[in-house]
C-alpha cells in the first residue's frame, strides 16, 4: 500500500483527501504546517507527498526547496486556481506536478498513479536497456540514476523521463504531444506550461557542452530534440 503525505492546514480538506485515498488503496497521514510538513517528508517513511503552498511556519514552497537538497520525494503542489505564478515557482522549485484548488478528487488519484507509475516501474520490463549513453551522458533506466561527465545528476522523476524520452531518439525530434502524452500522460493543453517548465529545468541542470552547444534544442511548435556532436 502506498503511503502519501498530505501537507495541508486545511484539515477538513485533508479528512476528505484521505477518506478517499484509503478507499482508492492509499495509505495516508495527514500534517498542518511547514515545519512539521518538511519532517515528515525527509522522514523517508512515503512513496509520495501532496503539499499545499499556503502553510503556516514555511510556505509551500520553502519546504519543497528545503526537501530537494536532501530527497528526491515525489510531489503533487496544490495550488490557486489561476494563479500561474504559484504553479511556475513549484515546477521550478522541483515539483513533480500540480493541481489547482479546487479538485476533483478522481483527479487526484489519477495524478498521484502516474508520478508511482513514473517513480516504480513494473517488475519484468525486459525491454528495458541497463544503460543509455549519449556523448558524456549516461542513463541507467532501471537504477533512475544519471551521470554526467561521470558526476551524478539529480533530476525529479518527471525530469527523468523526459530525459529518458530525449535519449532514446537522441538526434531526432521527439513531439511536444508524445512527452505530455507518455510522461505527464494527458493530452497536451494549450494553457499548461508543466511541459516548458520540466525541460528548462532540465536544461538547467545538465548545462552546455564544452563548446557551448545545447544539449536540448527547442523546434518551435513541434518539440523537442537531444542534440548529438
Amino acid at each position: 500500500m502506498n503511503k502519501v503525505l498530505i501537507i495541508d492546514d486545511d484539515e477538513e480538506l485533508c479528512d476528505l483527501v484521505s477518506e478517499y485515498l484509503t478507499v482508492e488503496g492509499f495509505e495516508t497521514e495527514a500534517v498542518h504546517d511547514g515545519e512539521s510538513g518538511l519532517k515528515r517528508a525527509a522522514s523517508g517513511d512515503h512513496e509520495m507527498a501532496i503539499l499545499d503552498v499556503m502553510l503556516p511556519k514555511m510556505n509551500g514552497f520553502e519546504v519543497l526547496r528545503n526537501l530537494r537538497k536532501e530527497s528526491s520525494l515525489p510531489v503533487l503542489m496544490l495550488t490557486a486556481r489561476g494563479e500561474e505564478t504559484e504553479r511556475i515557482v513549484g515546477l521550478e522549485t522541483g515539483a513533480d506536478d500540480y493541481l489547482p484548488k479546487p479538485f476533483n478528487p478522481r483527479e487526484l488519484v489519477a495524478r498521484l498513479r502516474a508520478i508511482l507509475r513514473r517513480t516504480q516501474p513494473e517488475d519484468g520490463e525486459s525491454t528495458i536497456p541497463e544503460k543509455i549513453v549519449v556523448g558524456d551522458l549516461e542513463l541507467a533506466p532501471a537504477a533512475r540514476s544519471v551521470k554526467l561527465g561521470g558526476k551524478d545528476v539529480f533530476l525529479t522523476s518527471v525530469e527523468f523521463d523526459l530525459l529518458t524520452a530525449l535519449l532514446k531518439k537522441a538526434g531526432s525530434i521527439v513531439k511536444k504531444e508524445d512527452l505530455s502524452e507518455t510522461v505527464l500522460e494527458r493530452e497536451l493543453s494549450p494553457y499548461d506550461r508543466s511541459l516548458d517548465m520540466h525541460i528548462s529545468n532540465l536544461r538547467k541542470k545538465l548545462g552546455s557542452r564544452d563548446d557551448n552547444s545545447e544539449r536540448i534544442k527547442t523546434v518551435r511548435s513541434v518539440g523537442y530534440i537531444y542534440t548529438v556532436v
